[in-house]
């Protein structure tokens, strides 16, 4: 099973909107066929592992991280290739949370007379799919905001400079989050102050799949002329305002623009992520200013920190790394759990979920 979700693993920057998934076929303690899903709309990792050990399926056990699908999608059920080859033992690591399979293939091929044991390496397949599951189960994606600190916890000098805050190692390891994401998000402000690209550039991935871009803009104030419009990829920008001409200014073959409710003078940003979720964006990359990173993270909808800590420091002059107006008691502090710690070049990046 872990040799199974080094497999799924290989899915990791061009499966989505599906999971990342990985099989391997065990005949007389030898593996005789692998696979893993590789682009969504593609065969899944059975049918390459099956197409892989041909005729010596039969009779063998299959290790899978993920539930075999049971439903006729893009592809033909999984669960009924396994029983076609005359599997006759399935391993899985984790039950699907897509209620259109959700036990419903392991009970399929349990009626076919195939042995079926489930749990084996569960915790670590869905970490593997953490932004699938989210959506699952609860319709929203799976939130990881990137920031960049200095030692001192500056993001940007007072003048507004910051490039660049941290080495090119740290700045190579955000485009493979970028890279691993549904939708990259950002606001406005960014957007008028840098004109950023938000495209995933990997030296790997000779053309990689371009994650949706959006743009959080409350009242239409990005620029006909901004770069990321006109790059490969889509681009979202969704808005409270209801002008219909500056929206048709900005729209694009490529370029939506879509309104949704506001609380107060600006988006509500749950209905932000319900929107995103509902679209099949199974994790969110933000990459935004301390203001739009504070209000999501004080809303409670943000999952998880990636936070990159350059070895200088900027002075108290410089500008923070959140905006969090109202705290002033220990009581209001905002709990994480550190769960990874390491070097990335000079630079040290910190992993940490929302308690």
């Amino acid at each position: 099973m872990a040799h199974a979700l080094e497999l799924a693993r290989r899915g990791l920057y061009s499966t989505d909107p599906n999971p990342r998934v990985g099989c391997v076929l065990v005949r007389d303690g030898a593996i005789v066929g692998e696979g893993w899903h590789q682009r969504a709309g593609g065969p899944h990792a059975e049918v390459h592992a099956l197409h892989q050990a041909g005729a010596s399926a039969r009779g063998a056990t299959a290790y899978v991280t993920l539930e075999p699908c049971c439903h006729h999608g893009l592809t033909p059920p999984c669960s009924e290739a396994l029983i076609s080859a005359g599997v006759v033992r399935v391993v899985v690591a984790m039950e699907d949370p897509n209620p259109l399979v959700s036990g419903k293939g392991l009970q399929s091929m349990r009626a076919a007379g195939m042995e079926v044991l489930s749990g084996v390496l569960a915790a670590q397949a869905e970490q593997l799919n953490i932004g699938f599951v989210r959506r699952m189960h609860h319709g929203l994606p799976w939130v990881r905001c990137k920031l960049a600190m200095s030692l001192d916890g500056r993001t940007a000098m007072a003048s507004g400079e910051s490039r660049w805050i941290t080495g090119a190692a740290a700045r190579a390891d955000v485009q493979r989050l970028r890279a691993r994401s549904s939708a990259i998000l950002t606001g406005v402000d960014t957007v008028l102050a840098d004109d950023p690209s938000l495209t995933v550039r990997l030296e790997q991935l000779a053309d990689p799949r371009q994650p949706l871009r959006v743009v959080l803009d409350s009242h239409l104030r990005m620029p006909p002329t901004a770069r990321m419009l006109d790059l490969p990829g889509r681009t979202l920008i969704l808005t409270g305002s209801h002008d219909a001409q500056r929206a048709a200014m900005l729209t694009r073959p490529r370029v939506r623009v879509l309104t949704l409710p506001v609380a107060g003078s600006r988006l509500d940003l749950a209905a932000v992520l319900r929107c995103l979720g509902e679209q099949g964006m199974n994790e969110v990359h933000v990459e935004a200013g301390p203001t739009l990173s504070g209000a999501l993270l004080q809303a409670g909808l943000l999952d998880e920190l990636v936070v990159y800590v350059a070895p200088h420091l900027m002075g108290d002059a410089a500008r923070g790394l959140f905006v969090l107006p109202g705290m002033q008691r220990m009581e209001q502090r905002i709990g994480l759990k550190i769960s990874d710690i390491r070097a990335v070049g000079d630079d040290w990046r910190i992993t940490a979920t929302v308690a």
